[in-house]
């Protein structure tokens, strides 16, 4: 199996050190891309002493500079790529198969069989969609925010994402990535969160292989509501106030849709309020697209495409930042370069394509956001050959499935929230008693 190659944690420079901060230059990638980042030069790691973080003006100047370059006929292009895609696979479906409620008979097995791929295959090429959106909310897709906004805005609520206040929250995600207290997204679990929950008790009862299971479940099927809902697996800090996990309530619920929840500032309530009129615009077309096709027509074509979807974007995240040998770091430790390389480039195979090499080339995206996602693949080849000798890029060939199930078996809880931190498993815990 694929293994993790030059970390920022294990035997990198990163492993357990501490940085000085110093403020970070401005950047127009969303949000959150300014302001908060910082950068620093970390002290040396256990086996490589005389290591440094570089600074990430010395990270861009290994990269040329016409991978920063944007065109705008060229990212419309790829809008109508993505959606050719679809279309042929819609049309391929509905000349092969019977469509549920608008056919007299019941359909054959082989029938619903071809719907639950039809439901894969159009869910995964929308995530190409997804990402040209998220592209736009770091203004990747263009220099022109209005353009960004406007396309994102479209796409996203087409799959019931609330784009600018999703905007936030991710723009959040890239400013603290990593961080113990205020990441955003997949920020681990303590011990004690964990078992309040009775997570360990039912490692206890399941097993290693079933828990992992759950873990697959939770995250890829019901994770993605759950979080725009209430903002499971977000931060440990909100406006200055420290929230419990997992299901932090001490200010309220902490949702994506309401222009007054907590999660965002007050300048941002008019953005929010379009993010959720978008969202409920997309419903009311559902609605009326039930009323006259029925609701097993929307189920094969809407809503099983829409479950694909939600699963590629949990992946991605999750196993973008999640590995055994992944640090993770509390406020003494964490710097913003430190954070952003503590990403993990993984292969997809034909899905690289399809989603814009959103999981090959996250380091690049992580290290400069407002990158287009067309320059990634050749600005990916110039990091990984400055940062690979220093034990600063992190790979893992593991195929996509393995690494899910690897991660859902062995990225728990951690220990703490201070210092420096790796995931632990529930199994690893309970062989040392």
């Amino acid at each position: 199996r694929g293994r993790m190659r030059a970390g920022v944690g294990g035997n990198s420079a990163m492993g357990g050190a501490r940085a000085q901060a110093a403020e970070m230059p401005r950047r127009a990638g969303g949000p959150h891309d300014a302001g908060v980042e910082k950068q620093g030069e970390g002290k040396p790691g256990a086996s490589t002493e005389a290591a440094k973080v570089p600074s990430i003006a010395e990270i861009r100047a290994a990269i040329p500079k016409e991978c920063f370059e944007h065109s705008i006929p060229y990212s419309l292009f790829l809008v109508l790529r993505d959606a050719l895609v679809m279309a042929s696979i819609f049309m391929l479906a509905t000349r092969v198969l019977r469509t549920p409620g608008l056919s007299p008979e019941p359909l054959a097995l082989w029938e619903w069989i071809g719907w639950a791929v039809y439901g894969f295959a159009q869910g995964s090429a929308a995530i190409g969609w997804w990402v040209l959106a998220h592209e736009c909310g770091h203004c990747g897709f263009s220099p022109n925010r209005t353009l960004n906004d406007a396309v994102g805005w479209v796409l996203h609520s087409l799959m019931l994402v609330p784009y600018f206040s999703w905007q936030y929250s991710h723009g959040k995600h890239h400013s603290k990535t990593n961080h113990l207290i205020d990441g955003e997204t997949h920020v681990p679990e303590t011990m004690e969160s964990v078992q309040k929950v009775g997570f360990e008790l039912l490692h206890r009862w399941f097993g290693d292989d079933c828990f992992a299971i759950f873990e697959l479940f939770t995250h890829l099927v019901v994770g993605w509501p759950v979080y725009l809902f209430l903002n499971v697996t977000g931060g440990r800090r909100l406006k200055g106030q420290e929230l419990e996990k997992p299901l932090p309530m001490k200010l309220g619920i902490v949702d994506h849709f309401r222009p007054s929840s907590p999660l965002f500032p007050e300048s941002w309530q008019i953005r929010i309020a379009l993010s959720t009129l978008g969202v409920v615009l997309t419903l009311l077309g559902i609605a009326a697209a039930t009323r006259a096709f029925g609701w097993s027509a929307l189920l094969v074509h809407y809503w099983m495409p829409y479950l694909w979807v939600n699963f590629w974007l949990v992946l991605y995240t999750w196993l973008q930042h999640t590995d055994p040998n992944i640090p993770h770091y509390g406020d003494d430790d964490w710097t913003w370069v430190k954070g952003a390389l503590c990403t993990i480039d993984r292969p997809y195979g034909f899905f690289d394509w399809m989603h814009h090499h959103i999981g090959s080339t996250h380091v690049a995206h992580h290290l400069f956001s407002t990158l287009p996602c067309y320059r990634a693949e050749e600005a990916t080849r110039h990091l990984k050959a400055y940062l690979e000798p220093r034990g600063l890029y992190n790979y893992d060939a593991t195929p996509w499935p393995l690494a899910a199930w690897r991660v859902a078996k062995t990225c728990h809880f951690v220990e703490d929230v201070k210092g420096t931190q790796y995931y632990k498993s529930f199994g690893s815990k309970s062989k040392k008693h």
